[in-house]
């Protein structure tokens, strides 16, 4: 971390994040003489997790020791030395090295069947919306979850907070989530003794939507579907084939409101090099089980068919064809110098790694999105990639499971007693050849 923060290139780009304190919201603008660290929460639950608990309290040790060994001796640390860095835990971050949540926004509202609200979204029609388009007016607490799950994937003091902070979120979904997430995160801070009011910034719906159609997104978007040729290097990048071309580089989201990445089918015709159209199929779909019941899966429930014309894509405005681009696209447009994986090896996805960094290094290397370091800033450098070791992930202490809420946690003390390890990955050994046109399973 220290060698990363002394050698990282500077950017002229500026970067807009919030933060709520005390329930009011702050804006914050850095630029890029700030060295970020990535970690992130989801809006697919608005209840804290153990493992989202622990993700935030990495992100900000490592950027407390980073930011003191860079002047001072990496050999040399005694008590003393703890406790300073016990000080500074106590203060948001002081120096330039700035820790952040990345929340993605295109996300369904209960993808991983941990969401108290679960009956209500789909009663409403919105269990296949993505998070950035889900109203709150309809959505209640789902008492047959509280009573199934209380103490191991809810509290009740947890559906309360959630109750109140529905009332009062204006009929917007994340604004709610926000506001239960950093109200818990008030309480932490003061149980484990330091700051953890990260900024947060949303993305990539939030981003697409304010920027104008001249914007890193979108120039993004339409430099992957500029030609077969483009499509072609980004299928590589990603590790898949172009023989079914049925991977969809951004997912248009249907006229109902549907933008579930996993609901959606598709497939990406050509007119000779030239990118005739997708179709998008949108039809009802498992998600994910919670770690308690494997049998009570999450579910997308979707029905719509459409054609996007390839046009709406070359030329890409948001305005127009509201989509959801892949993480492995948009990622590009997080302002990141280091980034915090959870439980990579295990129980997260190594090829999702694989796809993120070889996009990056295209990417850096010219051969990919041309112009976004000198026309929108980007920095070319490849992140530094932390993992939090599998075998230390955050688990309840009774039910030994992950995406319990921290609000099930008797003792904070038990979650601490597991430790914190932190690996740095190899950078080299999650770069896919870009050459080699292989089909990923």
């Amino acid at each position: 971390m220290v060698k990363a923060f002394t050698n990282f290139a500077e950017s002229s780009r500026k970067i807009t994040f919030f933060c709520l304190r005390s329930g009011q919201r702050h804006d914050v603008t850095l630029d890029g003489r700030h060295f970020f660290l990535r970690t992130s929460v989801e809006y697919s639950n608005p209840q804290l997790t153990v493992e989202e608990v622990q993700g935030i309290i990495a992100a900000r040790l490592l950027e407390v020791c980073g930011t003191y060994f860079v002047s001072h001796k990496l050999d040399d640390v005694d008590e003393t030395v703890v406790g300073e860095l016990c000080e500074l835990l106590q203060k948001p971050p002081q120096g330039r090295i700035i820790p952040f949540l990345l929340n993605t926004d295109d996300v369904e509202p209960d993808r991983y069947s941990i969401n108290p609200l679960k009956e209500s979204i789909v009663s409403s029609g919105q269990s296949a919306f993505p998070a950035a388009s889900v109203k709150t007016e309809q959505l209640c607490i789902d008492q047959k979850f509280i009573k199934k799950y209380e103490g191991a994937l809810i509290s009740s003091r947890e559906a309360e907070l959630i109750t109140r902070n529905l009332r009062a979120c204006d009929n917007n979904y994340m604004n709610m989530v926000d506001a239960v997430k950093y109200e818990q995160l008030e309480y932490l801070s003061e149980q484990f003794g330091m700051d953890l009011h990260l900024c947060t910034l949303r993305m990539p719906q939030d981003m697409l939507s304010r920027e104008h159609s001249e914007g890193l997104l979108h120039h993004v978007i339409r430099e992957a579907h500029r030609d077969y040729a483009s499509i072609e290097h980004v299928y590589s990048c990603i590790g898949r084939s172009m023989k079914s071309r049925s991977t969809l580089l951004t997912i248009p989201h249907s006229p109902k409101g549907y933008g579930s990445k996993r609901a959606a089918k598709g497939k990406i015709y050509f007119d000779g090099t030239r990118l005739k159209n997708i179709r998008v199929d949108y039809e009802t779909t498992k998600l994910y089980p919670n770690a308690i019941d494997p049998n009570d899966v999450s579910v997308a429930v979707a029905d719509d068919h459409f054609t996007i014309e390839g046009s709406k894509l070359v030329n890409y405005a948001y305005c127009e064809t509201p989509s959801s681009p892949q993480f492995f696209l948009y990622s590009l447009a997080s302002p990141e110098n280091a980034a915090i994986w959870h439980g990579i090896g295990a129980f997260g996805a190594s090829q999702l790694v694989k796809s993120y960094l070889t996009i990056r290094l295209a990417s850096a290397r010219g051969s990919l999105f041309k112009g976004l370091a000198d026309e929108h800033k980007v920095s070319s450098s490849i992140p530094l990639q932390f993992n939090l070791k599998p075998e230390h992930i955050w688990f309840h202490p009774v039910h030994r499971n992950i995406d319990a809420s921290i609000g099930t946690v008797g003792n904070l003390k038990d979650l601490a007693a597991i430790g914190m390890r932190l690996e740095s990955l190899p950078v080299e050994s999650y770069i896919r050849d870009e050459n080699n046109k292989m089909e990923s399973s």
